[in-house]
């Protein structure tokens, strides 16, 4: 079913694929919709400057499209992106004010990524199709790594490693289905419990 742009420029709002963050609002006409479908990568039709504009074609980050939806009337555009950068020109995640996102949160999404866009290249596609044996394994000797370069008090090393610890890790919670907001909700729970009785003698935390 195709968009109904006998009123003219119809809404197409940009959803983030993976967290759902509402990212933007921009306009098409049919010649947009029909260059996004062509491209995979968001064009809209730019109300100040009478012309197409593919959304990051002068800062590089591109709004590559995973899924389009049509609302029930048929006028407005639902699209799910995964963003080559900040959607936003100030810098940020979202134009309505979202922050930035973490670090881990990218890393998280950057797996996901590449799992679903299943590049045989990919060295993250080579751990999860070698499966929990491998993925462990590399787990356990990336923490060892991470002891060697603390027990050398290599300051560089040591934060190296740690970032191949935690890549590594993501992948491992990738496999078990587990979700970066799952263990931070776990870190919420135990922080609030600890507080709650705080002055008491008694140990009530996991730390």
């Amino acid at each position: 079913m195709k968009p109904d742009f006998s009123k003219g420029l119809i809404p197409a709002v940009l959803q983030h694929w993976s967290d759902r963050t509402v990212l933007m609002l921009g306009y098409m006409n049919e010649e947009a919709y029909e260059r996004t479908l062509e491209d995979g990568v968001v064009w809209f039709y730019s109300r100040s400057k009478e012309r197409l504009w593919k959304k990051g074609e002068s800062s590089g980050n591109v709004q590559r499209v995973k899924h389009i939806s049509l609302d029930c009337d048929r006028d407005t555009l639902l699209i799910q992106v995964d963003p080559a950068g900040p959607t936003c020109h100030t810098g940020m995640k979202s134009c309505f004010g979202e922050e930035a996102v973490s670090p881990l949160q990218s890393l998280e999404a950057m797996i996901s990524d590449r799992q679903a866009d299943g590049g045989e290249r990919s060295y993250t596609n080579y751990l999860l199709s070698e499966g929990l044996d491998k993925i462990t394994k590399k787990f356990g000797e990336e923490s060892f790594e991470v002891v060697i370069a603390a027990m050398k008090r290599d300051r560089e090393e040591l934060k190296n490693e740690t970032a191949d610890l935690l890549y590594h890790l993501f992948v491992l919670l990738h496999e078990q289905g587990i979700g970066i907001a799952e263990v931070e909700q776990i870190l919420h729970e135990r922080h609030a419990l600890k507080n709650n009785f705080k002055g008491e003698r008694k140990k009530i935390d996991k730390w």
